[in-house]
C-alpha cells in the first residue's frame, strides 16, 4: 500500500480553482454598480473577490462589497454561476469560479472605492450593455439580470440566516 502524501509537503500539481463573489448591486432606481478594474485589463465588472477559508459566502459577499465600495447592501439573491478558465481579460493565468449574486443598497452614496478599481459608475444594465466593455463573466451576469430580474433565491449562511 503506498504512503500517504506528507502534508508538510507543499503540493506539486496545479492549483485548484479559487471560489469568488461578486454581486451586481442595484440602487433604489435600479441603476447597477459597475467597476472598471485593471485586473481584468481595464474592462467593466462588478465588485468581488476571493471567500476567505471557512468564510460563509453571504458573508464573503458582504465583506468584498463593504471592502471594494464602502456599501452596505441588502437582499443578497442568488444569480447564475460562472467560471473564468484561463481567461486572457485577466491579468493573470487563473481559474475562478465566480458565485454571482444581486444585491440591493438603500443609499448609493458615498461610494468609496479601494484600492483594486480605477472608477465606479451607476448605470441601468441595458445601458451598461450597449455602452460599457464589459468582461465576459459581467456580460453573461447582466443579460441573465435582465432576462430573469433580480429575484433569484436569497443566499443564506450554514445556519439558514440571511442578511438584513
Amino acid at each position: 500500500m503506498p504512503e500517504p502524501p506528507d502534508p508538510t509537503t507543499p503540493p506539486t500539481s496545479t492549483p485548484r480553482p479559487l471560489a469568488t463573489v461578486g454581486a451586481l448591486v442595484l440602487d433604489p432606481s435600479g441603476r447597477g454598480l459597475f467597476v472598471r478594474t485593471a485586473k481584468w485589463r481595464d474592462t467593466w465588472g462588478v465588485p468581488g473577490g476571493k471567500i476567505e477559508p471557512g468564510e460563509p459566502i453571504l458573508d464573503a459577499v458582504v465583506r468584498e462589497l463593504r471592502e471594494e465600495t464602502a456599501l452596505a447592501v441588502r437582499d443578497v439573491r442568488w444569480a447564475p454561476t460562472l467560471e473564468a478558465v484561463r481567461s486572457p481579460a485577466f491579468f493573470t493565468d487563473a481559474h475562478f469560479v465566480l458565485l454571482n449574486m444581486t444585491a440591493r443598497t438603500d443609499d448609493p452614496t458615498p461610494l468609496t472605492l479601494n484600492d483594486e478599481a480605477q472608477e465606479a459608475c451607476w448605470v441601468p444594465p441595458r445601458e451598461a450593455l450597449l455602452h460599457l466593455d464589459l468582461n465576459a463573466p459581467t456580460r453573461a451576469l447582466v443579460r441573465h439580470v435582465l432576462a430573469h430580474g433580480a429575484s433569484g433565491p436569497h443566499v443564506t449562511r450554514p445556519d439558514g440566516s440571511a442578511a438584513p
